[in-house]
Formats: C-alpha cells, sequence, structure tokens
C-alpha cells in the first residue's frame, strides 16, 4: 500500500529538520505499534541525508557492529577500529554532525534498556558537550509509551528535560481511510466502510494487510482476519504483553470484560474479585488503552462512569479472539468467524457509533463530542455535540437502520438535559450505514 496523507506530521518534522542546521534538535516521536512511524520517518527524511538504526535486543558489540557499517554505507563515514560501545559511535557522529548536516533516526529507542541501561546516561553525557556545537536532527521512535515517557518525563531520568520536540503520531483521519478503500475498491458499500473501520481504527498497518490481500469488501475482511495464519489472530497479545509484564493476566482480564460490555467498574470487581481501580488507572493514565467516561454535564467525580477500549482493532480481539483461543488453537476458524457473525450487527451498531462520534471530531468545529446517559441507564443519548465558539449543538441517534430511530424520542431524551443547551442552537440528526 502506498504512503497516505501525514502532511500536517511532514510539515512538522520538516520544520524540525530546518532548525536543526543551526542547532542540534532532538524530537520524540511515539504512539501505538503498527500506526506508521517508521514509515513517516523514512519518507520524511528520504531525500535528505540521514541514517537509520534500529534497536534490536542483540548485544551493545552486535549493535554497533551493525550500525557502523550503517554508518559507513548510508553517510560515507569511516570509522577506523571496532567500536564496541554506542556512547563512542554516538560521540562520533555528533562530530561528524559538526561539518556535515543530517538526521539520525533511532527506531525503537525504549529497547536501549535491554541492550544496557547506562546508554541513556551515556546519551546525555554526550548529547550535552556536543549539542550546541552539532548540527544533527536526533529523531527517536518508539512504541512502549509508559517507558518512554519515564524515560524522557520523569525527572530523575539521565534524559529528563532533553527533548526539543516530542510527538504522538495517531491513526489515519477517518477521511484518509475512505480514499483507502475507494483506491482499492471503488464500488465499496457502507458495510465494508464499517467492517474496516471495526478491524482497523485506521490503523495504517491493519489497512495495509486487508488492502494487499485484496481483502476490501466485508466478507473478505472477516475472512482474511478471522482465517489461517491471520496476523491479526495474535497481534493483540504481542502487542500487550511487553507493556504490562508479569501482570498481563489480570490486564487482560479487565480489557476482555470491557470488550463484552462490562463497563462499570463494579461489574469488573465482581467478576475478577478483587479491586481494580489501580489496574484501571495504570491502563488509562500509562499506557493510554481505556478511558473512563461520564456522561456529558456531570458532575466531577460523579460515579455514573463507563469503561472504554480507546483502540478499535483491540476492542475487537478482547471482543472475539482472546476469548476464543481455543477454537484458534485447534484450526477451528470457521467456528470462529460463525461466532464473530452471530453478534457483528450488534458490535457493529456500536462500532458505528464511535465511528460517528470520530467523524464529528475530525471534520466539524466541535469542541466536545461525547455521549450523555442517566444514572439509571434508562434514557441515553448516543452522541451530544458541542460548538461553544458557535455555540451550536447537534444532538444525533445512531443505529444500522435508520428506520429504527424515532426522532421524538430523541427529542424526549433530549429534554431531559434542556437546562445545559438553552444557549445553543441545536439540531437534531439521524445517523445510519447510508450517512458513513
Amino acid at each position: 500500500m502506498k504512503f497516505y496523507d501525514r502532511k500536517e506530521e511532514l510539515g512538522v518534522l520538516d520544520e524540525v529538520l530546518q532548525a536543526s542546521e543551526n542547532e542540534a534538535q532532538f524530537t520524540l516521536l511515539t504512539g501505538r505499534r503498527r500506526v506508521g512511524k517508521t514509515s513517516l520517518l523514512l519518507e520524511a527524511y528520504r531525500d535528505v541525508p540521514h541514517l537509520y538504526l534500529f534497536v534490536s535486543r542483540k548485544s551493545e558489540q552486535l549493535l554497533c557492529a551493525e550500525y557502523q557499517r550503517a554508518a559507513e554505507n548510508e553517510l560515507g563515514l569511516t570509522i577506523f577500529g571496532e567500536v564496541t560501545s554506542f556512547k563512542d559511535l554516538f560521540e562520533q557522529l555528533l562530530r561528524y554532525s559538526q561539518e556535515n548536516h543530517f538526521t539520525l533516526i533511532i527506531d525503537e529507542f525504549q529497547d536501549f534498556e535491554r541492550v544496557n541501561k547506562a546508554i541513556f546516561s551515556e546519551i546525555q553525557d554526550v548529547w550535552d558537550r556536543y549539542k550546541d556545537s552539532a548540527k544533527m536532527n536526533l529523531v527517536v521512535s518508539g512504541s512502549l509509551y509508559s517507558l518512554l515517557i519515564r524515560i524522557f518525563e520523569n525527572e530523575k531520568e539521565p534524559l529528563f528535560g532533553r527533548l526539543t520536540r516530542k510527538m504522538v503520531l495517531r491513526p489515519l483521519p477517518i477521511s484518509v481511510m475512505k480514499e483507502v478503500l475507494h483506491d482499492h475498491n471503488e464500488r465499496y458499500e457502507p458495510e465494508d466502510l464499517l467492517c474496516l473501520y471495526m478491524l482497523t481504527g485506521s490503523v495504517p498497518k491493519y489497512l495495509s494487510l486487508l488492502m494487499d490481500a485484496g481483502a476490501v469488501t466485508k466478507e473478505k475482511m472477516l475472512s482474511f482476519a478471522l482465517g489461517p495464519g491471520s496476523p491479526f489472530l495474535s497481534e493483540g497479545k504481542e502487542l500487550l504483553v511487553s507493556e504490562f509484564g508479569k501482570d498481563y493476566s489480570i490486564y487482560f482480564s479487565i480489557m476482555q470484560l470491557i470488550a463484552a460490555g462490562k463497563t462499570r467498574q463494579s461489574e469488573v470487581d465482581s467478576i475478577v474479585g478483587k479491586n481494580t481501580g489501580a489496574y484501571l488507572r495504570n491502563l488509562e493514565d500509562e499506557y493510554l488503552l481505556v478511558a473512563k467516561n461520564q456522561p456529558l454535564f456531570a458532575k466531577p467525580g460523579s460515579r455514573n462512569a463507563r469503561w472504554k477500549i480507546n483502540d478499535c482493532y483491540l476492542r475487537f480481539w478482547f471482543r472475539f479472539m482472546y476469548p476464543n483461543q481455543s477454537l484458534i488453537e485447534l484450526g477451528r476458524h470457521d467456528l470462529l468467524q460463525e461466532y464473530v457473525e452471530k453478534q457483528y450487527r450488534d458490535y457493529s451498531g456500536l462500532m458505528l457509533e464511535d465511528y460517528f462520534k470520530r467523524k464529528f471530531a475530525e471534520e466539524y468545529r466541535f469542541t466536545t463530542v461525547d455521549s450523555w446517559w442517566d444514572s439509571k441507564g434508562v434514557n441515553e443519548i448516543d452522541i451530544v455535540a458541542l460548538n461553544t465558539l458557535d455555540k451550536e449543538a447537534t444532538i444525533a441517534e445512531v443505529k444500522r437502520n435508520k428506520n429504527k430511530i424515532s426522532e421524538s424520542k430523541l427529542r424526549e431524551k433530549t429534554s431531559k438535559i434542556a437546562a445545559e443547551l438553552t444557549t445553543f442552537d441545536v439540531t437534531f440528526r439521524m445517523l445510519s450505514l447510508e450517512d458513513m
């Protein structure tokens, strides 16, 4: 699949590049795995001198030997003798940049901790000594968000305060996801688009896997994602086990319950058999995997909260794939697909609501896009979107079939929050598959 969009991010990286011609720059690019960090960096710097280094889990000596060869091949920089420490290599690269402006990309930067924990202190020492005279555009990237934040934002860590820029790369906008699907299937149906969003959340790697496999309709997407050898089957575990470490089983249990609709902490606690508050806070604050949602207009500290998995793919994996590992191990992919298809309409209906929330946030002038529900869970409004700048509000009901939406019932539910909307010009919308 070709490279799509990222115009804003490319513009920022170009600004950083220009600034590094006068003063060394140190940028962190982070984001979930598969979101396209490496592709973005290689696209941004393909036409300028750059050196790309990947931190694999090898000995420091082996890594340095690889990096030494790469420096000679990519930059024409001959380093005499055998370099066995990254500190020595990094120092020579900074010296080289004093006369030769170039970009140094270090991918999976956080894995230096597994190679040699002292490397971060050594980078700090060398960087502080040379940054004022160097013309290096240093860009480091990584996926383990909690570890990267500790490396750069914990004041006790050596690299605290060294960054000149931090970027968080997010999935592609919905408009670009539609462009991708159109390029591969000009006659796609709304059902195809919804399934694509449900499986990928517009994460570039997942889009690429499906498009390159010719999985461009709902039926083909599900068949590919759930079929033998599909990378979608094991991706969830591969993404998260290294993040969670030894506590991964309890985190997995919590996320499975949330994906299954147990969205209140009291429900999760009763099934897990312990207070999960600390785990939920970690999932929200450190790992950015879940969000605690309160109904719009709720008072601070309200207990009327629901938890939600932020990532579309992980939500799907924990709902359908993780609970059915036995089917996958038995090779009964036919039964796994049957299990998914039995729940598809209800689950995709929830994802359609999620789709429109994101679409509203990306494409309109709304300052808040959320839901509302009462304390008893009897009345609920799918989308309440506010534009506090222009004092406009959109109240929306979302269903797969528009004929099942009652505007009169939506207006009746909205009357319960009328006091909060007195200063807004309110519009009602009935949204379905055909509005995607």
